[in-house]
């Protein structure tokens, strides 16, 4: 998140905002904000709003997501929100809305929704050896 200048904004049990503000280097041929880019801020905000109902020393790796693009990504700033849907003893169901501001005015640009595994204290150590 840091190479792309991404800021977490807010985080709570369940849910997660973060903001990235445009920079040339994350657009397309035509200037909007890049797909990778949108599909990067929703991915990292389903993971920070599902890893904030996790145990203590656990990790997180994303098994799937969707991503619906629904308008450009053409404006000055992106924000993505996503709330947890299912919260499971392994995996954790989120859904992610990726707004583009444009003169102050924010419009849905992308959906998505997440699966995400929960990687308990000891599998920590297989996933880290492999």
């Amino acid at each position: 998140m840091q190479l792309i200048n991404a800021k977490l904004i807010d985080i709570q049990p369940g849910y997660c905002e973060i903001e990235l503000p445009y920079n040339e280097h994350l657009t397309q041929q035509n200037g909007f904000f890049h797909a990778g880019i949108i599909s990067t801020i929703a991915d990292n905000a389903a993971g920070y709003a599902a890893y904030s109902l996790m145990a203590e020393g656990s990790s997180i790796l994303t098994v799937e997501f969707k991503l619906n693009l629904l308008s450009p990504g053409d404006g000055d700033m992106l924000i993505s929100r996503s709330k947890v849907l299912k919260n499971g003893r392994t995996l954790t169901i989120c859904r992610s809305e990726v707004f583009i501001v444009k003169n102050k005015t924010e419009r849905l640009c992308a959906a998505s929704q997440s699966t995400l595994i929960e990687l308990k204290n000891n599998t920590n150590e297989k996933a880290n050896s492999i």
